[in-house]
């Protein structure tokens, strides 16, 4: 089969070429790739930034969303079979979304909103479950509170303001100007436009930060949060809890430690939590997510499309960072 593949870790665009067709066990259900959407994470494992917590053999196969239909089904799969239409963000353990088949446990799997197009539904997966597992799951947002969701305008930001706004909470985003009216569409209630403004000095008293940018933005987030808030990253830096959870070693384990050392006192100091989250396969929250979607809640937002053979190219748009939405690759 076709598949965008990498053989080390590094700047090299990758390429397209010939792998061979996936395994499949009995829980697993083999399914056929029409698109798959492009995220930063995916450069982030080919330059070999995630190594040490994502240790992956080569040559390796790239992407992590995905829509498609199911082609065959293990013996002991009871939730799917031929012919469903499916999405998934796959485990870490089993990513290779850029390619014409692949397999994965019939858990991370969930039926594609039946709304959605197999383009839109490839634009959710990772970013949707990134935004459910940071606001429901670890945050347990309510109604009323405020919430700073940082890069509104991003693959994430997208789809967070929009559960947020669902879930009840006063929502300010971060976005540059050209994007000011556009996230405001998307529910925003308070936009800062970050060339004309800190936001920093703008907002006070939130209960939830949602960084997804660098240290320096994580360090200012904390001046927006009120005793008791919370200051969520989805870009670092991982903690000790993070290492355990992922299983890594016990160095590894004190390196994450150390590496959150500065963030997780400064956010004490002032009674704040600071957490990291890395997203994780689960397709029972995207069955609910899916009923988010089919009810106009939550909307695909996609900047561009890219040809299977054009994957490269894709991969380095996002890189640029400055994608509206999601980038996705189209496969059949």
């Amino acid at each position: 089969m076709k598949a965008f593949i990498i053989d080390r870790y590094g700047k090299q665009p990758g390429r397209l070429g010939e792998a061979s067709a996936p395994e499949v066990g009995a829980h697993d259900v083999l399914i056929e790739v029409h698109a798959s959407s492009v995220n930063v994470l995916d450069s982030k494992i080919s330059t070999g930034e995630f190594k040490l917590i994502l240790p992956y053999s080569f040559p390796l196969i790239l992407g992590n969303d995905l829509a498609g239909v199911v082609v065959k089904v293990g013996s002991q799969v009871t939730r799917f079979k031929p012919g469903d239409e499916v999405y998934a963000r796959p485990p870490q353990s089993r990513i290779g979304t850029f390619a014409e088949r692949i397999a994965m446990d019939e858990n991370a799997i969930a039926l594609k909103p039946a709304n959605t197009s197999m383009t839109q539904a490839a634009s959710l997966p990772l970013v949707a479950l990134t935004a459910w597992q940071v606001l429901v799951d670890t945050a347990r947002l309510q109604k009323g509170q405020k919430v700073l969701i940082h890069a509104g305008s991003g693959g994430v930001g997208t789809i967070a303001i929009q559960l947020a706004k669902h879930l009840g909470a006063f929502v300010a985003t971060t976005t540059s100007t050209a994007n000011v009216e556009w996230v405001k569409m998307l529910g925003a209630d308070l936009v800062i436009d970050y060339k004309k403004q800190n936001f920093e000095n703008v907002l006070h008293g939130y209960d939830l930060v949602l960084n997804s940018l660098g240290t320096d933005v994580l360090d200012k987030s904390l001046d927006v949060l009120k005793p008791g808030g919370q200051l969520i990253s989805i870009s670092g830096p991982p903690t000790a809890l993070f290492a355990q959870e992922q299983g890594l070693s016990w160095p590894l384990q004190q390196v994450m430690r150390l590496l959150s050392l500065g963030i997780r006192r400064r956010a004490r100091k002032q009674g704040i939590r600071y957490r990291f989250v890395f997203m994780r396969a689960n397709g029972a929250q995207l069955q609910q997510i899916s009923a988010l979607v089919e009810a106009g809640i939550i909307n695909p937002v996609i900047d561009r499309t890219f040809s299977f053979e054009s994957t490269a190219e894709a991969l380095k748009y996002v890189e640029q960072g400055r994608a509206k939405g999601k980038v996705v690759v189209t496969i059949k």
